[in-house]
């Protein structure tokens, strides 16, 4: 293989991602793991609120990507749902959305359009060859929806971290499915457009994906930038799920979506059909339309396009991965 072949196929490994984010502490551990994959190219990164409010969330890109001194255009985007007021999670993520650390967050130049025309601009520029990831609440796609029905087929893949996978087994204990439940008519938008292909990394997989107490020490031992920074902002999010299993230990929901974007191997396990978003009592959640089972609900859906839900993932190989990325010289 020549040289200049090689360089090619090389360069088609390479994913170039925009990045949908409402920068809280495990969406900052995402930007420091795709910059340090070198299949990552960043190409653009937008705002929404979720984990904290939309102007934290647009200072906090601009701090990370600082840290690390990329140069990526950034976008603001919506400062609350469709419908209703924004839920802020503050309570997880601190009220500066990185664990009020007390760093430096000056707001960062963005570009003149809003989070929305920047989707959809970047996927009629370059069809086909971008990946979008969307960490937080979906408003910024379900805006950009409006403005072009055909938004999520001109790009390569969607993957959203946001959902709960097939309806579980009876008597199990449902997590928050946040993104989702923040802006459930924005996911709804979304899951019913036309896509080439849409790929749901939901709560069913994430929350059992930990950051444990052997991997948190690698990280704090490291001593590298990404690695100081990231187990800087941990306590915040460290003492909220303390009291989920009585240890200081953590999900790293956004960053196995990301993960999974680079690498389809981590998702061992994987289902294709229709997704709705269910309403039950004061919580949303974005459900495959089968059960534990495989059978349909017991109640009629609505028809969707399908959508890959993942269900099951190889989450040792992935946290070795994340923290050999994170602590790498």
């Amino acid at each position: 293989m020549s040289q200049d072949t090689s360089r090619n196929t090389s360069r088609e490994r390479v994913r170039r991602i925009v990045v949908d984010t409402d920068t809280g502490i495990d969406d900052a551990h995402t930007l420091l793991y795709l910059a340090g994959r070198p299949d990552a190219e960043l190409v653009a990164i937008t705002s929404v609120y979720g984990n904290c409010a939309e102007e934290d969330a647009a200072r906090n890109i601009g701090y990370v990507t600082g840290l690390l001194g990329l140069d990526v255009p950034v976008f603001r985007g919506a400062a609350k749902p469709l419908q209703g007021a924004p839920h802020i999670a503050g309570y997880v993520h601190g009220a500066d959305g990185l664990g009020d650390r007390g760093y430096d967050r000056p707001p960062p130049r963005t570009g003149g359009e809003t989070a929305a025309e920047a989707l959809v601009r970047l996927g009629r520029e370059h069809p086909g060859e971008l990946d979008l990831l969307a960490l937080g609440p979906l408003t910024n796609l379900a805006l950009a929806l409006r403005i072009d029905p055909e938004l999520l087929t001109r790009y390569r893949s969607v993957v959203i971290m946001g959902g709960s996978g097939p309806f579980p087994p009876p008597g199990t204990h449902l997590t928050v499915d946040a993104n989702v439940n923040n802006d459930p008519e924005a996911a709804s938008a979304v899951f019913a457009a036309p896509r080439n292909r849409l790929v749901m990394v939901g709560v069913n997989v994430t929350s059992v994906t930990l950051l444990t107490e052997p991997a948190i020490a690698a990280l704090r031992a490291a001593g590298t930038p990404r690695a100081r920074f990231a187990t800087e902002i941990l306590d915040a999010y460290l003492d909220f799920y303390q009291h989920h299993w009585g240890r200081r230990i953590c999900p790293l929901h956004d960053p196995l979506a990301a993960g999974i974007l680079l690498d389809p191997a981590f998702a061992t396990g994987q289902a294709l059909g229709p997704v709705n978003v269910i309403r039950h009592g004061p919580q949303a959640r974005a459900h495959l339309m089968r059960t534990a089972d495989g059978l349909p609900p017991a109640f009629r859906h609505e028809p969707a396009p399908p959508t890959t839900v993942i269900t099951a993932v190889d989450s040792a190989r992935f946290v070795a991965d994340f923290v050999e990325v994170l602590t790498r010289p």
